[in-house]
């Protein structure tokens, strides 16, 4: 594969990779045949969308897309049961985990109980004190208080803690690796079961909580009844589907596109005033659930109590949104700065250990737990590298890992555990999480380094940057990213088109914040482009493009548009750029 543009070593030291001859002629195949833009069929033949498919793919329908609930095992015994809570006036309770995830399936059911006249409780563990998942104390206290235990985003390894809620019937909606055996209770409906196709894998699990609702209500309509309109409970999913970095395709590009309209309504209380303390001024995108949305939700699982986020999205109150929203605005600067300190540290570590290995890891003592994550997602992107980063406390430590794309991360996870190397340990292919002691931390590092490098991590050196093709300023109009955008939402597995400007004259270049640069560009003959690029001080982008001396730069990225003022321009968002 040829370097696009010859660029070898850009500024950020990515070579560049642009679309094959192959990608190229089935991009103007499919512009010769529907007329669409060649930067929108080059985003479509990148995706593998034929000429006849096209439409249908720039206009995903729920109504086409939606699988039959019953396809998942075990579905139709978790909805009868459910509804049979619901008729009996029985006691019910969701316990959910601590993430986004969590917090929107928790919201899921409660919010339809309540259409339904039933009140639920709410049961969402400790990050610090419990951890992940049931845990035996809370689940036999549930039990002997409760008819009916909903796990959500949660439970499939909890054989023990289910076992301990004597007295209760349990049932899990989860979507995390499952084990050789599952727990013993009323149903386990998860679409990463080992007994399962694996057809919907890709699914979070809000969007398990939502089929297991799409079949409760088709049971209560064949019974004469009509249940809760949960079209209106798409915005949840989508944002489900989006920060739990689920890949944006089939039947979630549907969820997500349709949730993103559902939640411009601004008909949900606690999302509304989230978005406002979140200063999101225009309809919401994947960009605004993924990076302002959902790392606000999150800071009260990662640093305060791990109920604020589903309480926020669930709320029916305006006072108690607005109080829950500032509480996670406040909890999520908090969780940067303790996230900054941790990043450096592992950072640190992490290169003097070396990074050109299968695994990135860095630990230490006294690291905040709700933020290790986050911390292994950055090591993660600056290595290409599979990365783990763990807390102690003691000789007990707590960690998570990110991974890349074609190495499964949790399935190597759960292996150590299953050898005895850990603790405990599971999640999916992009994301786990682990307990380790303090004396199997080295060992466990050195396995897991084997697991992963027999999948192919290591290979690769820092991640090329591929394009999607070439744009004069001049072609980059609002209606062009309008047209583009048709081809969204993106997100994981669907990249948002990326373009090469090749030759470009920079006009200014001004420093913005402390790391942020924003540069003016044009090729001398069109008119001129703005262009932003966030942490160009955290590396050498800024410093080269804000000193360029007149030279000529091909500049990459994204485009966008940018609303300031009640005005739309065209923006670039820089990514990456190399000399001329």
């Amino acid at each position: 594969m040829s370097d696009f543009l010859d660029v070898t070593t850009s500024l950020t030291a990515r070579r560049w990779v642009g679309p094959t001859d192959d990608l190229i002629r089935q991009a103007e195949a499919l512009a010769q045949h529907t007329g669409l833009p060649v930067a929108l069929c080059q985003t479509l033949a990148r995706r593998g969308v034929t000429a006849g498919e096209a439409e249908r793919f720039l206009d995903p329908k729920l109504k086409d897309l939606l699988p039959d609930p019953l396809t998942l095992k075990d579905m139709g015994k978790a909805a009868e049961r459910f509804l049979v809570a619901l008729k009996a006036q029985q006691r019910i309770a969701v316990f959910a985990d601590y993430d986004v995830d969590g917090g929107t399936s928790a919201a899921l059911l409660l919010t339809w109980l309540r259409d339904m006249g039933h009140q639920a409780t709410l049961y969402i563990p400790d990050r610090i004190d419990e951890g992940y998942g049931p845990n035996e104390p809370a689940m036999a206290a549930l039990a002997q208080d409760h008819d009916l235990i909903v796990c959500v985003d949660c439970g499939t390894l909890s054989h023990a803690p289910i076992a301990a809620a004597k007295g209760a019937d349990v049932i899990v909606l989860d979507h995390h690796l499952g084990g050789e055996t599952l727990p013993e209770c009323v149903a386990v409906v998860n679409p990463n079961r080992q007994d399962e196709s694996g057809d919907l894998a890709h699914l979070c699990a809000a969007s398990v909580v939502f089929l297991m609702l799409v079949e409760v209500n088709r049971l209560m309509r064949a019974e004469g009844q009509k249940g809760p309109n949960l079209m209106a409970a798409l915005d949840l999913v989508a944002l489900a589907t989006v920060a739990d970095v689920a890949p944006l395709i089939g039947v979630n590009r549907a969820l997500v596109r349709q949730g993103l309209k559902v939640m411009a309504g601004r008909h949900r209380i606690g999302l509304r005033a989230l978005a406002d303390v979140a200063r999101m001024d225009t309809a919401p995108t994947s960009y605004s659930l993924g990076f302002l949305l959902g790392p606000r939700i999150n800071a009260g699982g990662r640093i305060g109590a791990a109920d604020l986020g589903a309480r926020l999205l669930a709320t029916q109150d305006p006072n108690e949104a607005q109080a829950l929203a500032e509480r996670l605005d406040q909890l999520n600067t908090e969780r940067r700065e303790i996230e900054n300190a941790v990043r450096e540290a592992a950072l640190a570590q992490a290169e003097a250990r070396g990074l050109d290995g299968p695994l990135v890891w860095a630990a230490g003592e006294g690291w905040h737990p709700g933020v290790v994550g986050i911390v292994a997602s950055r090591l993660k992107e600056s290595s290409n590298r599979p990365a783990i980063v763990i807390g102690f406390d003691g000789d007990e430590g707590k960690g998570s890992g990110r991974s890349i794309s074609g190495v499964d991360l949790g399935a190597s996870i759960q292996k150590l555990a299953a050898e005895g190397l850990l603790v405990k340990g599971g999640g999916h292919k992009m994301a786990a999480g682990l307990t380790v002691m303090r004396d199997k931390l080295e060992p466990a590092m050195e396995r897991l380094s084997e697991l992963l490098a027999k999948q192919g991590a290591g290979d690769g050196g820092p991640a090329d940057l591929k394009l999607d093709g070439m744009l004069m300023p001049g072609a980059a109009t609002i209606d062009l990213i309008t047209r583009l955008e048709a081809a969204g939402p993106f997100g994981a597995a669907a990249p948002a088109p990326r373009f090469a400007f090749p030759s470009c004259a920079i006009h200014f270049a001004r420093r913005i914040g402390e790391s942020h640069l924003k540069i003016s560009f044009s090729d001398g003959l069109g008119p001129r482009l703005e262009a932003i690029c966030f942490g160009a001080y955290d590396g050498a982008l800024g410093p080269a493009l804000e000193a360029h001396g007149g030279a000529r730069f091909h500049l990459a990225g994204r485009l966008e548009i940018n609303t300031w003022g009640g005005r739309q321009s065209v923006q670039l968002r820089l990514e990456d750029a190399a000399r001329a």
